[in-house]
């Protein structure tokens, strides 16, 4: 028996429209598309991730509740790069308590929760090397910024990435002012007993054109 026709839901992207999938990256809108499932159709975005070569299949009413969202107009990228430039609280030094602060940001995943990330954990590595899944998470979070912002900015990637580390170099530090590296009282990092970074949502069919991951 044939799937049954659903009425479909608003769109809020379009095909070929850029976006950003949290946790994931910079993607693509390559298609809109019906996919049978459970006796209806349903309707998918399909994404393409270039930093992951990554396909994603997510339901459009599902979307906004994973958090993917449009790319941030060029206004919302200066206030972003402008963060850095701001003093913020003192960085924990616990990292397990740090990683799961920071991942909790990415996972809200807007353009200010993303420099805010890249902020803290810049500051933090020049005081003392990260453990492996922090600068895991830097390394992401850094990727998804300097993406995002050629993007709104319409600018190189290679471009963004020297803006943003010599916005970097010039902010205020934790409760100091420029240039200024205040941490919590200094703890031993111990066993790097976290997991992984999740994976997407279990309810978003996932393609997966690379197979080293």
């Amino acid at each position: 028996m044939s799937a049954k026709s659903t009425k479909k839901p608003t769109t809020t992207f379009q095909k070929l429209e850029q976006i950003v999938y949290p946790l994931q990256g910079v993607g693509q809108i390559l298609d809109i598309m019906e996919i049978p499932f459970k006796g209806e159709n349903v309707l998918y975005y399909v994404i393409y991730i270039p930093v992951s070569d990554m396909t994603v299949k997510i339901p459009v009413d599902r979307a906004e509740g994973l958090g993917i969202r449009a790319i941030v107009p060029p206004e919302e990228s200066e206030k972003a790069l402008q963060l850095f430039s701001e003093e913020f609280e003192p960085i924990p030094a616990d990292w397990k308590m740090r990683y799961q602060i920071n991942l909790d940001l990415l996972k809200q995943g807007s353009i200010h929760d993303i420099a805010s990330v890249v902020r803290t954990l810049y500051q933090r590595k020049k005081v003392k090397e990260l453990p492996i899944m922090e600068r895991k998470l830097y390394d992401s979070a850094l990727q998804l910024l300097v993406d995002e912002v050629s993007f709104s900015l319409g600018i190189s990637t290679d471009e963004v990435e020297e803006m943003v580390f010599s916005k970097l170099e010039a902010g205020a530090g934790p409760g100091k002012g420029a240039g200024g590296s205040a941490l919590e009282p200094d703890l031993q990092d111990d066993d790097e007993q976290l997991t992984e970074t999740p994976a997407p949502a279990d309810d978003a069919d996932e393609d997966d054109d690379d197979d080293d991951e």
